[in-house]
């Protein structure tokens, strides 16, 4: 792989992406000299407006946080024309059918591209309202082993693919180093943070039901069950990505508790 960065004078843009991968998508590439452009995810769905915000842009980092792919083909139809290369963070668990279609649409598009898949963030933000009042953290599947990344790692490798030549037409599946499970990441939060933290088990039509209040579609609300469920008897694997194209291994949960413990107490 060269090591060919984007032209320092070319902004980056940086939309539709979670505000946590892309606050550190930002203070990385600011370190390197490169400035990035945060339009509102809405401006994805304004053709006019996006094709206004990718002028001068040599690449995107793109997110698709939409649960169906209505607009999809005119804003990859307009970062096609515009930008020289895409990185879109898409999903490696369940998966929206936005996201699915914008895989497919970038493929067909013509244009540089590169697709980093997350099993999930380690940002584990839903449970600290809890934790930190004390009370136990409820939900489906405790015994499921997962494999969260930490929004730093994911941020390390758009970095990469965003500034670098030889990502074209990558699929790169980013993982943390192990996967422990909900419950052991309930217990590993409040170790951290220095707070009683437990989980407790609710029956599946419960916690269907509390993603149904919350406004998930209910495909998205079953299709999330169903992984949660076979990851009980089938952790998710880990994989070396992260520290194959950054040279720093990613880093564990308990780190990311760690460093995060605050936000918990």
């Amino acid at each position: 792989m060269t090591d060919k960065r984007v032209d320092d004078t070319s902004p980056v843009l940086a939309v539709g992406v979670s505000g946590t991968v892309g606050r550190h998508v930002g203070l990385q590439l600011a370190a390197a000299g490169v400035r990035v452009r945060t339009p509102a995810q809405r401006e994805l769905l304004d053709p006019a407006t996006l094709e206004a915000a990718a002028q001068g842009v040599d690449a995107v980092l793109l997110g698709w946080p939409f649960p169906t792919a209505d607009g999809a083909a005119e804003a990859v139809g307009v970062l096609a024309r515009n930008v020289g290369r895409v990185v879109f963070l898409s999903s490696a668990a369940v998966r929206a059918e936005g996201e699915v279609e914008v895989e497919a649409l970038l493929a067909g598009s013509g244009v540089r591209h590169t697709v980093l898949r997350a099993y999930g963030f380690a940002t584990a933000l839903q449970w600290a309202e809890d934790i930190r009042s004390g009370a136990a953290v409820q939900g489906y599947g405790g015994a499921a082993g997962l494999n969260p990344v930490d929004e730093r790692d994911i941020a390390a490798v758009a970095v990469r693919a965003l500034s670098e030549d030889g990502h074209d037409g990558a699929r790169y599946l980013l993982t943390g180093p192990e996967s422990p499970t909900q419950a052991e990441q309930v217990r590993i939060i409040g170790e951290a943070a220095g707070r009683p933290a437990h989980w407790e088990e609710i029956p599946r039509e419960a916690a269907r039901h509390r993603m149904l209040t919350t406004g998930r579609p209910p495909a998205i609300a079953d299709g999330a069950l169903d992984f949660v469920h076979a990851r009980i008897a089938d952790p998710e694997p880990a994989t070396t990505t992260v520290q194959d194209l950054t040279g720093t291994p990613a880093r564990s949960f308990r780190a990311w508790a760690t460093d995060h413990a605050a936000l918990f107490r």
